[in-house]
């Protein structure tokens, strides 16, 4: 298709597409047949599929989570069609993709279960009305031997091997069982069957993703699947890649005080690559917020702050998103105590001679799971009681009614004993 031949107001439309779903990408590959893609969309009136796989072994979504979804939203949001995949057959797999050793198979009914928190969770940030579930067992599960025979002799082992992870083990002797070598075939494979335009994953998936154009070219599907592959989020310790194992991340279904008070923990440094990748803000606003934080007309605390009550409004509500915002300039701005601080009953028969030690107060009041996780804290100077910093980790408490217990920014607790 020539671009010559478009009319200016169609020129227009390919170009507004493509300044939006451009924006934050890390790679395209390849980036022209994007352009020819969207030019046809907009000349034959015919949407482009979109396709994102999800394995569901974690159903629990963070702030990382949502950069493709964003990205799949504003493909929505252009008139275009998500095709979101269940991997509840690749799920028995499990994606190997960084793993040193094979990943242990989840059962079926355990994969069931993910999926389902996972729909109650996308809803969050996509329109369901817009989206199309599929479970890639309906054609996976239909396979017969033979079928999978033409599927790996579509493939060489020399190919597999040029994924990093299977490189590295197969240099390090370490075991790689076949069966791993069927999951980027399965997810490709997915893309034979729905004959998806784009599939949108981040870098860390680049492989597999390339693994569906291939496999499309291979059954001669269309032209061949473009992929979007996204940047990867860094976390709270502006590091390492944001994860629930790190402990440097915000959970999308965290209480509205927790993520707020986590947001404004973000680095500087990072706070405009969040608004990019994770919100809804147009590139004009994000310029905007670029522009005047480099001229300084705008303080990146009141840049963190807006970034915060957007989240909270995101996943909790514009209510919450306020009463988020007062918590944390009660608390941290004007060093203040919250309004409702949780009250925790203490059994006074716990008490020795009518004081505990601090270790086991915070332990006792549900502060910290185990002994050592409270001496630590102490140790840090993270523990307060009535707004006093306790740093002896011996020291012995008379707690009385009403006294409030400080562990951190953000967890308070009232005393009422019992």
């Amino acid at each position: 298709m020539s671009w010559d031949k478009l009319t200016v107001e169609q020129q227009q439309q390919v170009e507004h597409q493509l300044s939006i779903l451009k924006r934050g990408a890390a790679e395209i590959v390849p980036e022209e047949a994007l352009k020819i893609k969207i030019m046809k969309a907009v000349v034959t009136g015919t949407p482009l599929k979109v396709k994102l796989g999800l394995d569901p072994s974690a159903p629990d979504i963070h702030i990382g989570h949502t950069v493709v979804l964003h990205k799949l939203r504003q493909f929505q949001d252009l008139g275009h069609e998500v095709q979101l995949i269940i991997g509840d057959f690749t799920g028995r797999i499990g994606d190997p993709t960084g793993k040193s050793e094979t990943r242990k198979q989840l059962s079926e009914e355990d994969v069931k279960h993910n999926a389902q928190t996972y729909q109650t969770q996308l809803a969050k940030v996509l329109d369901l009305n817009k989206t199309s579930f599929y479970y890639n067992s309906t054609w996976l599960g239909e396979l017969r031997f033979d079928d999978v025979l033409r599927l790996a002799g579509k493939v060489t082992v020399a190919r597999m091997l040029e994924r990093d992870d299977f490189a590295k083990r197969y240099a390090a002797n370490q075991p790689i069982h076949v069966h791993e070598f069927f999951y980027p075939l399965m997810q490709g494979y997915d893309s034979v069957s729905l004959e998806s335009d784009i599939e949108l994953g981040g870098t860390d998936q680049t492989f597999n993703i390339l693994m569906g154009r291939t496999l499309q070219g291979a059954y001669e599907i269309k032209e061949g699947q473009v992929a979007i592959l996204m940047p990867l989020l860094e976390g709270l310790d502006g590091v390492q890649k944001m994860s629930k194992s790190l402990r440097n991340y915000i959970g999308i279904d965290e209480q509205p005080n927790d993520i707020f008070g986590k947001t404004m923990s973000i680095p500087d440094t990072l706070m405009l690559k969040y608004f990019e990748l994770t919100t809804a803000l147009s590139n004009e606003e994000i310029e905007e917020l670029r522009q005047g934080l480099a001229a300084g007309t705008i303080h990146p605390r009141d840049a963190k702050l807006r970034l915060a009550k957007l989240y909270v409004e995101m996943y909790h509500g514009v209510e919450a998103a306020e009463e988020a915002e007062q918590h944390f300039i009660t608390v941290f701005q004007k060093r203040g105590l919250p309004d409702d601080i949780e009250e925790v009953n203490l059994d006074s028969s716990d008490l020795e001679a009518g004081s505990l030690s601090i270790i086991k107060l915070l332990v006792s009041l549900s502060l910290h799971a185990s002994n050592g996780e409270a001496r630590r804290s102490v140790e840090q100077g993270a523990v307060k009681i009535n707004e006093q910093k306790l740093t002896d980790i011996h020291a012995q408490i008379t707690p009385v009614d009403g006294d409030i217990l400080q562990v951190g920014k953000r967890k308070f607790v009232r005393i009422k004993l019992s």
